[in-house]
């Protein structure tokens, strides 16, 4: 059963459309990310969900009740954005219980409430503290702890991590998902990093131009991408226009083609290459192959130095029947 509807939403700013005929249904306890490119409209429906940003039509249903005609504080969801927004004169303990506060919430069940908050979020020996004696990782822990304190029925989470460093951000993305579970927390999360999406939602809705083009889970969006747009998204497709696939394939092809780089092997026989670059991507090497006048990006997991394909060198290419997707 779901929690939350949204119906036929709609927000314009004068005649710039920003998204039309949202349409999705989110379940108790799912984790769902709104995943796209800067502009698509993803932040903006977040803000229209908690009551930020007016909608100019449609309808926001959460638990079968209408939000729309709600303010914020009525709505009961929970929302931390990109900048921590904490008070500087207010310590730790004092910026999570100011929702509590506005709630009116007796002295003794806000100090209880804000302990298991900050134990949450694995700041318990913090709540003496100001916002600037912490890190960036910690105030938006402090953010989330603000915002789980309330019990909102609804988690909002506006690109929290991304002004946070790759070692931080990945720790905190796994602890936001583990109290997310715990709590059976209903929440949405938006973001530009597909990887976050993939390894964090249980559903992710593709977003590009104010449009919902694709929803499903990790795998679905992976292997399945909709049109060309999806795989240009999500995994580093090569995209071969219908010509250039016909000359690699050496067979006619009526549409554009998708080729993840890690389903293609390099080595036996195959298709006649050479390599033009290649890149260190940690536990992958990329190479940039031509083979046929294509390019193709070949990903391949890095064992060991002497497996290393040069610059220049010829090789052979392997492509599985099921690793080529015909796309809009």
């Amino acid at each position: 059963m779901s929690l939350l509807s949204i119906h036929n939403l709609h927000k314009s700013y004068g005649d710039t459309r920003i998204f039309s005929d949202i349409n999705c249904e989110i379940g108790q306890g799912e984790f769902v990310t709104l995943l796209g490119p800067s502009g698509c409209g993803k932040s903006t429906l977040l803000r229209c969900i908690a009551g930020l940003t007016d909608v100019d039509g449609g309808q926001i249903n959460l638990g079968g009740e209408d939000l729309v005609p709600l303010p914020p504080q009525k709505r009961g969801i929970g929302m931390v954005f990109q900048s921590y927004a904490l008070f500087p004169n207010m310590s730790v303990a004092q910026n999570v219980a100011f929702g509590l506060r506005m709630q009116k919430v007796a002295k003794d069940e806000s100090e209880q409430r804000v302990r298991e908050a900050l134990e949450m979020v694995e700041l318990g020996d913090f709540a003496a503290r100001y916002p600037h004696q912490l890190s960036g990782g910690q105030c938006q822990r402090v953010a989330l702890a603000r915002s789980l304190v309330t019990r909102p029925r609804l988690l909002l989470l506006d690109e929290p991590l991304s002004a946070l460093d790759a070692r931080i951000r990945k720790h905190l993305r796994e602890q936001i998902r583990a109290i997310q579970q715990e709590l059976n927390l209903t929440t949405i999360f938006v973001t530009h990093d597909q990887e976050e999406a993939l390894t964090m939602s249980d559903r992710i809705f593709l977003m590009n131009a104010g449009q919902i083009v694709q929803s499903g889970d990790a795998e679905t969006l992976y292997t399945a991408p909709v049109d060309a747009f999806a795989a240009g998204f999500i995994g580093n497709y090569n995209l071969l226009e219908a010509d250039a696939a016909s000359r690699l394939l050496l067979r006619p092809v009526n549409s554009r083609v998708a080729i993840r780089p890690e389903a293609i092997q390099i080595g036996g026989v195959g298709i006649e290459g050479t390599i033009v670059s290649h890149s260190l991507l940690g536990n992958v090497v990329r190479y940039r192959v031509e083979a046929r006048g294509v390019q193709l990006l070949v990903d391949v997991l890095n064992r060991s130095a002497a497996d290393l394909h040069r610059d220049g060198q010829n090789v052979s290419l392997a492509i599985g029947a099921d690793a080529i997707r015909e796309v809009a």
